[in-house]
């Protein structure tokens, strides 16, 4: 396989990830962000803890789904992150019914 055809299928990947997030959007009431993933949820609970000096978060979520594009099944029942980075939570506007 040559750069150009990996370069291609790639981009082809990404593409069809980022179809697939607009299409599951709607389902979910949080976007969370955190250095090495971003995740779509229906519920996030997250817990700033002290381990000497240093703070870390400890975020898990229910029902979620991963931006992932190398990852089979993305969508989870559960997920447990740990991480001395930012988090960033933004709750999505109610959908319309």
């Amino acid at each position: 396989m040559s750069a150009e055809d990996l370069e291609r299928y790639e981009t082809e990947i990404e593409l069809a990830l980022f179809q697939e997030y607009r299409a599951v959007l709607p389902m979910f009431r949080y976007v969370v962000e955190t250095e090495r993933r971003f995740y779509l949820a229906n519920d996030v609970r997250m817990e700033a803890r002290g381990e000497g000096p240093r703070t870390y978060f400890e975020v898990k979520l229910a029902d979620a789904w991963v931006w992932d594009m190398y990852r089979p099944a993305r969508f989870v029942s559960s997920v447990r992150v740990v991480t001395f980075k930012d988090v960033n939570v933004e709750e999505l506007p109610e959908k319309d019914l």
